[in-house]
């Protein structure tokens, strides 16, 4: 295996400068269940978990291996198995809040160099949904590309498209069936020279047909749409990481009905560029864009050149960050006290040790 072929590069090869010749390796992770991972190195793959000092240091879940990783092992070749030491620092990372009310960070993918956001163009379609997954993909510091699937179903193409077009400036489009093999070579530039490529969006809208089509067979187990509401039943149930034949990877993840924002400030600006901008033009410059005179927004929204729909989401995006920050600084609070209390606990125990 080359690893150059899956993505590793000369900035990961520094990272891992620090570990040579004590023993290490390095590898990437292309699976990850109930804290164990599957490894892929330059020999093969490995079936790794953590080492007992790297699950004592770690104060959160983010700061465990997942999918897209790229990870410092000490492998035992004869069992296929190894111990994870470090994860190498993430150019890259798409994540979300989990969902329910609990203010936690869930990574979704790693070191991605494209995210594609798939939108099937039916019943589901959701332009407000196709903003939250902008501002989350610019966030995350991989290449957006939206792709609208499932054009075979859809009688009204050229209207949805310049609605995706109005919220995704300088975005590449792509309108294609994947169940049509002859769309996908579209797709396959961007997997070039080792790329990796991470697909996102509801659950049924074709992420694991694309996937399939993309790799040459069936490797993801799909299904039909339910007929009442054209919603999947969450085929990919998992994320996983594929080496494509044409070079590069490609990380499937499962479909998501609840898409809570997590630390997106500049993502939702780059989204809202337009907003952004008029909202530099108000007279006033702590304009609220309510009864304020000269508001640049409103003015703009009256001239029918702002929908009042994108000034809507744009301030219940901007709500949803502000209240997720509150919560957000309240959690690191508990995790620094946790984090002093390891520290003591280590002190404590390293002084018994001494004694002995």
């Amino acid at each position: 295996m080359n690893l150059k072929d899956i993505g590793s590069n000369e900035t990961f090869k520094s990272f891992f400068n620090e570990y040579e010749n004590q023993g290490y390796t390095i590898g990437r992770v292309t699976l990850e269940h109930k804290r164990l991972y599957r490894v892929v190195t330059d020999q093969g793959e490995l079936l790794a978990e953590v080492s007992g000092k790297f699950r004592f240091e770690s104060l959160s879940r983010q700061m465990f291996p997942t999918v897209g990783d790229w990870v410092v092992i000490k492998p035992r070749w004869d069992e296929k198995k190894a111990t994870i030491q470090a994860v190498l620092p993430r150019k890259s990372k798409f994540s979300r809040k989990v969902a329910g009310e609990k203010t936690e960070e869930q990574l979704v993918a790693t070191n991605i160099d494209v995210l594609f956001i798939v939108v099937a163009l039916n019943h589901d379609f959701n332009i407000r949904r196709i903003e939250r997954y902008m501002i989350m993909a610019w966030e995350s510091g991989a290449k957006p590309v939206i792709i609208l699937n499932k054009a075979d179903l859809c009688l009204d193409i050229e209207e949805k498209l310049n609605e995706v077009e109005n919220v995704a400036f300088g975005v590449p489009i792509h309108i294609l069936s994947a169940l049509n093999e002859e769309s996908i070579p579209l797709l396959q530039q961007y997997a070039a020279n080792g790329a990796t490529i991470a697909l996102v969006g509801s659950s049924g809208v074709g992420k694991s047909t694309i996937t399939n089509r993309l790799i040459g067979k069936d490797v993801q187990y799909t299904q039909e749409v339910r007929d009442r509401d054209d919603r999947g039943r969450h085929t990919t149930t998992y994320r996983e990481l594929m080496i494509l034949p044409t070079g590069g990877c490609i990380i499937d993840t499962p479909g998501m009905r609840e898409l809570q924002l997590w630390d997106a400030s500049e993502g939702l600006q780059d989204v809202f560029e337009d907003i952004e901008h008029l909202a530099s033009m108000c007279y006033f410059t702590n304009c609220r864009h309510q009864t304020e005179p000269k508001c640049a927004i409103k003015e703009a929204i009256e001239e029918g050149t702002l929908s009042e729909k994108r000034f809507q989401s744009y301030k219940k995006l901007q709500r949803e960050l502000a209240y997720l920050a509150q919560k957000e600084d309240k959690a690191a609070a508990i995790q620094e006290k946790e984090k002093v209390k390891r520290k003591q606990i280590h002190k404590e125990l390293k002084k018994k040790f001494n004694k002995r």
